[in-house]
């Protein structure tokens, strides 16, 4: 299978750099807010991480669409996250013989 790599903005990175510790970057420079900014740098090919960038690729993909969406109109992501997590808080872990809730799931057991 060939993936189509999006580059990232070389300014954005070298602009993280000076942020602090060169191996760390913040992921969410609004940390405390609710907002759409994650989807407008994707546009503009700003991502922080090469994996956010996936989402937008700029050739009209589902995903592309959404972006889009999320980038211009704020309350449609706004939404849309209160819905996820709603949908998330109702998942019922399954329990007993049905299921295993690890303690630490970095460890396989």
């Amino acid at each position: 299978m060939i993936v189509a790599q999006v580059e990232l903005d070389s300014n954005n990175a070298a602009s993280s750099r000076n942020v602090g510790d060169n191996n760390l970057t913040s992921l969410d420079f609004t940390p405390t807010r609710v907002e759409n900014t994650y989807y407008r740098d994707l546009l503009y090919k700003r991502g922080v991480l090469h994996s956010d960038q996936q989402l937008f690729k700029g050739q009209g993909s589902e995903s592309d669409k959404l972006v889009q969406l999320y980038s211009k109109n704020p309350f449609a992501f706004a939404s849309d996250f209160k819905t996820s997590l709603i949908k998330m808080g109702n998942i019922k872990p399954l329990t007993g013989r049905q299921g295993k809730i690890q303690l630490n799931c970095r460890r396989v057991r």
